[in-house]
């Protein structure tokens, strides 16, 4: 009686370690849904970037049936940028360049990204947030930036800046440089910012009243590199 016993005892093991075994080869697997580690506007690859203050301007959607640079190809010329630039247009001649260099750009996803970008990157510049600056512009943007906030705070100046709304964001020139490809974006916002003093004076802007804000900025990326990040490289106010 014991031997039977010890046999089904074995035959019972044998069976639970093999069901612990295929339920932790199942549970042990990736199925291609989890969320990234780092999600930057469903960009081509889940990329970590140095730190969580980056804002990367997006060319892949990571969801999409056909990749983009098939979609342009297959769209007649009229649709290919349907929304973004006329076509046989300046604007629109150059995003077919930077689409053949890149050939992961997305118009609309850069475009949702830029926004994103400039909203952060006035914020970061208000607050004299350095850290956020420095991953989002180029150097010499980055310089400029760094010494008028340096000026600010040696006279004890505080910038109050506040978003209404982006109105609009539109994609003015888009050009390839060796293995650049940069765009230029107009901003049409509207914010409320002042600039006080140290006795708490305003002196500069108004507190209370939205201004209607334009600007007109360059970012640019190395279209040969796996990182999807743009960066600011240069800016203008525009009329």
């Amino acid at each position: 009686m014991q031997d039977v016993f010890d046999i089904y005892t074995i035959i019972f093991l044998a069976l639970a370690v093999f069901i612990f075994l295929r339920l932790r080869s199942v549970l042990g697997q990736r199925t291609g849904r989890e969320r990234p580690p780092y999600d930057p506007y469903a960009a081509r690859e889940p990329v970590r970037p140095a730190t969580d203050n980056v804002v990367q301007i997006p060319n892949r959607a990571a969801e999409t049936a056909r990749k983009p640079d098939e979609a342009t190809e297959q769209a007649a010329p009229a649709e290919r940028w349907k929304g973004i630039a006329e076509p046989g247009s300046p604007v629109a001649n150059g995003l077919d360049a930077v689409a053949v260099a890149d050939r992961s750009f997305d118009a609309n996803h850069f475009l949702t990204g830029a926004r994103a970008a400039y909203e952060m990157i006035v914020t970061a510049y208000a607050e004299g947030d350095r850290r956020s600056l420095r991953n989002l512009l180029s150097r010499e943007v980055y310089d400029g930036f760094e010494a008028a906030i340096t000026d600010r705070e040696k006279r004890g100046d505080v910038v109050e800046s506040r978003f209404v709304s982006i109105d609009k964001a539109t994609i003015t020139n888009a050009e390839v440089r060796g293995r650049s490809v940069q765009l230029t974006v107009r901003f049409q916002s509207k914010l409320v910012t002042a600039t006080r003093n140290k006795a708490g004076e305003v002196i500069d802007g108004n507190a209370e009243t939205v201004t209607d804000v334009t600007d007109v900025w360059t970012f640019a990326r190395d279209a040969s590199s796996r990182d999807p990040n743009w960066k600011l490289v240069a800016t203008e106010a525009g009329q």
